[in-house]
């Protein structure tokens, strides 16, 4: 398929970069995006020659989470399609997480929402000082559902509860004490930082890696169909409520909600 609002590149060494590639809309996640990002990351699960993927993005956020227009859509649909809609991040998720490649993740700007999933998934994650993070999908009345199993997976219950409930803005020092980063380093530094995390890959045997990281995955326990549909089953049960639809309209006619 063609590509829109992802962007993949290769270079000699086996080393590919995937990028969110929407920054006039701070890489918002929208259904058509969700839906390149699946199939580019499976494509590149398939091809023998990338040895390590870099997660990146252009502009100045790494991804603002997931698209409000796309999500307001939502309220016109019936239950069931909205969970086929819902699945989308899903899925894209569920893509990158199964990578055989180490995915090594870049994060230049600030990451909310679903862009703490992408960040969940990978490997090992780079950010830069002076970013911003949070899970704020309560603020709007809604739950960070989609993006849950992957996040609890990657940070554990007890970091997780610091954060994941109150919509609290965090700094990228946290993120390295959450065990969402490995390091925060100066912006300046950043290219250098995923290089250094890309380059020990280069030396190793490419199938050895690989499953290493299969075995990494078993041995910890991969995120389960049964975790994604009770996920999944969790937002739409709060699409369906009062202050989804209040959090959603306030944030469009940009006043409070009525729970501030």
């Amino acid at each position: 398929m063609s590509m829109e609002l992802i962007e993949v590149a290769r270079d000699a060494r086996g080393v590919a970069t995937l990028r969110l590639a929407r920054a006039e809309k701070h890489n918002a996640l929208s259904a058509q995006m969700m839906t390149e990002l699946e199939a580019a990351a499976r494509a590149l699960a398939e091809d023998d020659d990338v040895r390590v993927v870099v997660l990146a993005a252009d502009g100045p956020t790494f991804c603002a989470g997931g698209d409000l227009a796309w999500m307001r859509e939502q309220f016109g649909m019936d239950a069931e399609t909205r969970k086929r809609e819902s699945r989308r991040i899903a899925t894209a998720l569920d893509a990158l997480a199964a990578l055989p490649q180490p995915l090594i993740g870049r994060v230049q700007g600030n990451a909310f929402g679903g862009g703490l999933g992408l960040i969940a998934v990978c490997d090992v994650v780079i950010g830069v000082t002076g970013l911003k993070l949070g899970f704020t999908e309560t603020r709007l009345g809604l739950i960070p559902a989609n993006i849950g199993p992957y996040v609890i997976a990657r940070m554990g219950a007890a970091r997780a509860r610091r954060v994941f409930m109150s919509a609290r803005i965090f700094d990228a020092e946290e993120a390295v004490r959450l065990d969402l980063l490995a390091r925060a380093v100066a912006p300046e530094e950043l290219d250098d930082a995923v290089e250094a995390e890309v380059r020990p890959y280069l030396s190793c045997a490419p199938l050895a890696v690989r499953e290493a990281k299969a075995l990494l995955n078993t041995l910890a326990g991969t995120v389960t169909p049964a975790q994604v549909d009770l996920s999944i089953d969790a937002l739409a049960d709060r699409w369906e409520s009062d202050e989804a639809r209040d959090g959603i309209a306030a944030f469009f006619e940009k006043r409070k909600a009525p729970w501030v």
